[in-house]
């Protein structure tokens, strides 16, 4: 059972515990292990092996976290050399196959500290405390949103199955199509939910080098965005550097962090205040610090999105990165700057906050640099047009639609195909020449990579890129170019380019 929960602690610098609603450690980390000793290296060890619960069982305090998902508690432990610790111990709950699973994660009660001060370029131990204990439980969430991420997928790809069977079924004045496509309509807002907790949960650090993009292009398209869609009302200034160093990061993932924190500002001005975003570079000769982020010597992009709105409360400013932590009202589900910290944070870099009620707040993201300028040239259209035929296939309508808009308009013929046995098929016809496949990876009946093997069989020089809501795997399976979702449309004329051989 406890092999096929995600459990993504292994290598916290904290000691961290998986334990099933018995009150047994399924999974301990390599911290534990140093921490605790030899005792949670036994078969089944019990939570108590390590843990002397006073006047109540395990199962007892663990009853007391039924309706809390995500709590904190300082907690006494016995420690490797017999002696007793606190620690300041956050507990995550799950539900998995309908049972109650708990995380425990354990920093030490006196590196708890409140949040870090305004920046002075000196180290701070208080920042230091403060920023491992927001990993530690931004890390226990992400658990968390991986396990419901994965298993609400699981359940709304089902939903998404019937009812779609079902529609195929129904003729157009068939009296339940109507209810039918709402259950359809509802079931897509789900699944963007569940992406959105996927994408969150994905903590694992870029490992392939992505090219140079322009953050200047992305921030004017994020803002660009809010300007059409909330109104005259919000006075936009803009401050943004002519000779930006050169960044590297994915460009859909760094344009949903943006807009996150756009978003924000607009709900923080209420519509009718000012909202100025900013970009600059940072070179530093020695290591220096903005509030929670250490920013070490080099080369480093800043942008800086700041408004004039409300502001965030003392008590709440060291909280604002918690997961599912939010001030807001539903829908706000507390994700967004947990989103951003993460997605920020996996590109090597950083978010710094900071705020006065009543004078607005700022926002700055930190990504490292090359002392290069970005290429204009990165935002030129004409060298991303083709005139090759390309074949896209994936089970979910709206993404071939999205794609054959795309690649018709910069020039492309194209085929589109729901289902892998189709576009076997097709590559079949000696009357019809493809030069590129694009296949999603999981797809039901035929996947993604039983497609691609069999579609060599029938061409063997046929050029392939892959779609992938996953994070990519890091040997390159098969050899394959991987398109990760979300992306963006210069994402996807790039690594087409790239996958023809034109780069």
């Amino acid at each position: 059972m406890s092999s096929e929960i995600v459990f993504g602690l292994e290598t916290a610098a904290w000691p961290a515990l998986l334990v099933d609603p018995r009150g047994v450690v399924v999974r301990a980390n390599a911290s534990a292990l140093t921490v605790f000793g030899p005792v949670l290296s036994a078969a089944a060890p019990p939570l108590s092996s390590v843990w002397p619960v006073n006047g109540e069982t395990t199962e007892q305090f663990f009853a007391r976290w039924e309706q809390k998902p995500f709590a904190s508690a300082p907690l006494k432990f016995k420690t490797v050399n017999g002696a007793v610790a606190e620690f300041s111990t956050t507990i995550c709950t799950f539900n998995k196959d309908g049972r109650k699973w708990f995380v425990l994660q354990l920093l030490p009660a006196n590196a708890s500290a409140p949040a870090a001060p305004e920046s002075t370029g000196e180290k701070d131990a208080g920042a230091d405390a403060s920023a491992l204990l927001n990993k530690q439980k931004l890390d226990c969430a992400l658990q968390l949103a991986r396990t419901v991420s994965l298993d609400f997928n699981n359940a709304l790809t089902s939903i998404l199955g019937h009812t779609s069977l079902l529609l195929s079924k129904a003729e157009s004045g068939h009296p339940w199509r109507h209810s039918l496509m709402e259950v359809e309509k509802s079931a897509a807002r789900a699944a963007e939910i569940s992406n959105e907790l996927g994408v969150f949960s994905q903590q694992e650090k870029q490992t392939q080098r992505v090219p140079p993009g322009n953050l200047n292009e992305v921030l004017t398209r994020c803002v660009d965005f809010f300007k059409n869609n909330e109104g005259a009302k919000v006075t936009w200034n803009a401050n943004l550097e002519k000779e930006l160093f050169t960044a590297r990061f994915e460009e859909a993932k760094m344009q949903q962090a943006l807009t996150k924190v756009l978003e924000n500002a607009v709900d923080a001005v209420n519509g009718s205040g000012q909202v100025l975003v900013q970009t600059r570079n940072v070179e530093l000769t020695t290591p220096a610090q903005d509030r929670n982020v250490k920013l070490t010597e080099g080369a480093h992009v800043c942008v800086e999105i700041s408004d004039n709105g409300a502001g965030i409360e003392a008590v709440n400013l060291p909280r604002v990165f918690e997961p599912f932590f939010t001030t807001k009202k539903p829908p706000h589900r507390g994700l967004g700057l947990a989103l951003v910290y993460g997605i920020v944070s996996n590109h090597g870099g950083g978010v710094a906050i900071s705020s006065e009620p009543g004078k607005g707040a700022s926002v700055r993201i930190y990504l490292p640099a090359e002392k290069q300028l970005v290429s204009q040239s990165l935002a030129s259209d004409a060298s991303l047009h083709g005139v090759e035929s390309i074949l896209v296939v994936d089970d979910e309508g709206m993404l071939l639609t999205m794609a054959e808009t795309i690649l018709s308009e910069y020039g492309y013929k194209v085929f589109t195909i729901n289902n892998g046995q189709k576009a076997l098929t097709l590559l079949s016809r000696e009357d019809l020449k493809v030069d590129l496949l694009i296949t999603d990876v999981v797809m039901p009946t035929m996947g993604g990579r039983e497609l691609i093997e069999r579609a060599r069989q029938l061409q063997p020089q046929l050029k392939i890129l892959c779609m992938s809501g996953t994070s990519v795997p890091p040997d390159q399976q098969l050899g394959l170019t991987y398109l990760q979702k979300p992306f963006t449309t210069r994402d996807l004329l790039s690594k087409v380019r790239g996958a023809l051989g034109k780069n």
